[in-house]
């Protein structure tokens, strides 16, 4: 049980080291669209968020699965001792992103017409399309340096990355948004359309910083891989000569280890680019205004999704950093140690993630009126979107954790089907609420609740039936809600006592929020929620004990 303690320690530090630095790069995210939405507006969002969709799915065809199986397989090398052959899966991988990356890129460039008119009925996103065309090369070749790392056991280079390609696309993201939507201006106002054209320019601006972003983050992970390979050559001439297998049997291995997860991952997030299309064409057969369904769809990608994607982002690095020491583990047939990690991963999202939902649900339209004072008029609309879409963040959290989880314990097929499954059953649900109940963008924030419904349900059957694991029930769930609606009921009165006196909705919303945390962090020790060796576990898990312990609420 040491052993187990001892891996499922590092496996926590390790994925809190990478939920860290997605926490900051979505905060990074969420902070640079506050100045861009102010240029824009939501009219350009819905271009920006257009263009996203269609590089997304095309991202996670062409490379997104490149991290998960280049850490998966490097760690089962590295793990039997044969780091040469780890080195030679790296380059074997490194082939597969240029090329996929370079087909992807020029399929998105030339088809870009075809994606923006056609299939999304968005014409002015052509722009903002074909300015992350080059992206989805970048990225590819960094999601292999990161998979090498994450599979040797560190997530500290794909964290201080992650961070410093955010930091670069803020800048230039919000620079590129303000000088190219005067410039759309202006050519609109030659055409006699500079609302749009403004709009249009700005987004393609706003896509610019992700290329760049992406250049810095990779030059990065170029400097730590060139550093660290003198000393990982070093350790290959020390190791004992064995046969290698063939280049060739390598890219094979690869392909068959990327297909899978590249299926789940594509099914999995394929629901927003679908959504996209099924929205606005039933939406412009029922007759809505072009402009209102680009808003309405603005504020979906560029208010709600924003702001729910912040947390789900730490279930994305804990599946990540979760994979190579399940498949270790798995490899080694020790399922004591499996379940162990299983368990903590499992606890920890739901931990972080019940009372983001619960926050995220409370405080709503006073976030939303903070971040987006520019675009009030459609507060109103985020805010209900939050309410009924919330508990998305817990839904999709569990979801993308156990998907990580099941592709860590080789059942790398199974998430596909329960994808699958998801997928179709929600485009059905997504029709007939649009269909028959006109529920117009709204259908979409409904339909993907109960898509990650689904998914979780179906995983959580799945992650049973092939580890032995049996979900504890009440501390990982139920405590965690508990706490989260007590601190959610102190959390509006305090917000709502504080704007009677003050009628400041920002000094509220932040005294608010502290409150929030400080009555969550109580409840869940009082209520035995973390346990103070569980709590050691996370990082600055010993200052945290101390403090409990002063405050008595640890014994």
């Amino acid at each position: 049980m040491g052993r187990s303690k001892n891996k499922g320690t590092n496996f926590l530090v390790q994925g809190s080291i990478l939920a860290f630095a997605s926490i900051i790069s979505r905060i990074i995210g969420l902070v640079y669209r506050i100045p861009m939405t102010d240029i824009i507006g939501d009219l350009g969002n819905s271009y920006y968020g257009s263009a996203y969709e269609v590089y997304s799915i095309m991202l996670i065809i062409s490379s997104y699965s490149l991290p998960l199986a280049v850490s998966k397989l490097v760690s089962a090398q590295v793990a039997n001792g044969n780091k040469r052959m780890a080195y030679q899966v790296f380059k074997g991988a490194m082939l597969f992103a240029v090329v996929s990356g370079t087909l992807f890129a020029l399929l998105v460039y030339f088809g870009a017409g075809f994606f923006s008119e056609i299939y999304l009925k968005t014409p002015n996103c052509i722009f903002a399309l074909k300015v992350l065309a080059p992206a989805l090369l970048i990225v590819a070749v960094l999601g292999v340096l990161r998979g090498f790392f994450q599979g040797l056991g560190t997530m500290m280079p794909s964290a201080i990355s992650q961070i410093v390609e955010q930091v670069i696309n803020a800048i230039v993201s919000v620079w590129a948004a303000y000088m190219l939507f005067g410039y759309g201006k202006r050519i609109g106002g030659v055409l006699g359309d500079p609302e749009h054209y403004a709009a249009a320019y700005g987004a393609a601006g706003g896509t610019l910083g992700t290329n760049l972003g992406a250049v810095f983050g990779l030059l990065f992970m170029i400097f730590v891989f060139c550093v660290y390979m003198t000393v990982f050559k070093r350790q290959i001439r020390r190791e004992k000569i064995r046969a290698m297998e063939p280049f060739i049997e390598t890219i094979r291995t690869l392909v068959i280890t990327i297909i899978p997860v590249l299926l789940s991952s594509t099914i999995y997030n394929i629901s927003s680019f679908i959504d996209n299309g099924i929205y606005k064409h039933i939406a412009y057969a029922q007759g809505y205004i072009s402009d209102d369904i680009d808003v309405w769809w603005g504020v979906y990608t560029g208010k709600y999704k924003l702001m729910i994607n912040v947390p789900i982002s730490i279930a994305s690095a804990m599946a990540a950093s979760s994979v190579p020491t399940l498949t270790a583990s798995f490899g080694k047939g020790d399922m004591k140690a499996v379940r162990y990690e299983i368990n903590a991963a499992m606890r920890f999202i739901m931990v972080v993630s019940f009372p983001c939902a619960v926050g995220l649900a409370v405080l709503a339209k006073p976030i939303f009126l903070l971040l987006f004072p520019s675009t009030a008029q459609t507060i109103n609309m985020a805010g209900a979107m939050m309410y009924m879409g919330s508990v998305a963040v817990i839904l999709y959290s569990m979801s993308t954790l156990s998907n990580g989880l099941l592709q860590g314990i080789n059942r790398l097929k199974v998430p596909v089907i329960n994808a699958a499954i998801a997928l179709v059953l929600h485009v059905i649900i997504l029709v007939i609420m649009m269909l028959f109940f006109h529920l117009n963008i709204y259908a979409v924030v409904l339909s993907n609740v109960l898509f990650a419904l689904i998914m979780c349900i179906l995983n959580a059957i799945s992650l049973t039936r092939y580890s032995g694991y049996r979900q504890e029930v009440a501390r990982t769930f139920i405590v965690p809600a508990i706490c989260s609606v007590v601190m959610g009921i102190a959390t509006w009165a305090v917000y709502k006592g504080l704007f009677a006196l003050c009628s400041s909705n920002t000094i509220s919303l932040l005294l608010a929020m502290v409150v929030a945390v400080v009555v969550y962090a109580v409840m869940l020790l009082l209520l035995h929620g973390l346990t103070e060796s569980e709590i050691r576990r996370f990082p600055k898990g010993d200052v945290i004990v101390r403090i409990a312990k002063k405050a008595h609420l640890l014994r």
